[in-house]
């Protein structure tokens, strides 16, 4: 099985092939957009390895949440790959995968989500527990129990989110971000078993339906028109 993988959650974007168990990677260069890179990226990868998208077994991409327009540059290119090729498309839950790319088996994951919020999900065994959210640090819901690993930017851009946690979590891993490689092995799983998606219907997961603040809400907190 060949599947071809692309995440772009976060800066910087990535893609990753998964050939029959091995996965090998890239990450877009510092220079170049997410929209940019992405699609190049991936001729390249499969270039490396002597393939082209003829190929390929199916297609993933991560689905987020995260950032909007990388959300929907990694699902447009996954949408244009498969549709075009006939192949079969998986989208994969961005938080999900990075608690796969932790190592725990009880995982809290809190990314970035700008405008003072994080997004969150809990996980555990690699089975989801209750909904994603987006909440601002103080009022992360505390996951049932002790012995938690807690990973994502977002315990790093909110130092107060590493205290209200601290009951719970026995691990921190800060630097655990949206990566292509994890996407690219729940994709294999998921293929496997049958579990795709029609390219015309896959969407991202956005959790949050706004971007931006309004000039009304960044003057209330201080800031500036």
């Amino acid at each position: 099985m060949k599947i071809i993988a692309l995440e772009s959650a976060a800066d910087p974007g990535s893609v990753a092939l998964w050939l029959d168990g091995e996965v090998v990677s890239r990450t877009c260069p510092s220079d170049a957009s997410n929209s940019a890179g992405l699609l190049p990226l991936a001729i390249d990868l499969l270039r490396s390895r002597d393939l082209a998208f003829s190929d390929l077994s199916g297609v993933a991409f991560g689905s987020g949440p995260g950032s909007f327009t990388g959300l929907r540059v990694a699902c447009g290119v996954a949408q244009g790959l498969a549709e075009s090729r006939g192949l079969p498309l998986v989208a994969v839950n961005t938080l999900e995968a990075m608690a796969l790319a932790s190592g725990g088996s009880r995982v809290l994951v809190a990314l970035d989500a700008r405008m003072g919020e994080v997004y969150v999900g809990a996980f555990e065994a690699g089975e989801q527990i209750g909904a994603l959210g987006v909440y601002p640090p103080q009022s992360v819901p505390l996951p049932i129990g002790e012995g938690w690993l807690a990973c994502g930017n977002g315990l790093k851009a909110y130092p107060e989110l590493r205290e209200r946690l601290s009951p719970c979590v026995d691990v921190w891993l800060p630097e655990i971000m949206p990566c292509a490689q994890s996407v690219a092995r729940l994709a294999a799983r998921r293929l496997s078993s049958g579990v795709c998606f029609d390219p015309e219907t896959a969407l991202p997961i956005y959790v949050r339906d706004k971007v931006a603040k309004t000039v009304a809400e960044r003057l209330a907190e201080g800031g500036r028109a």
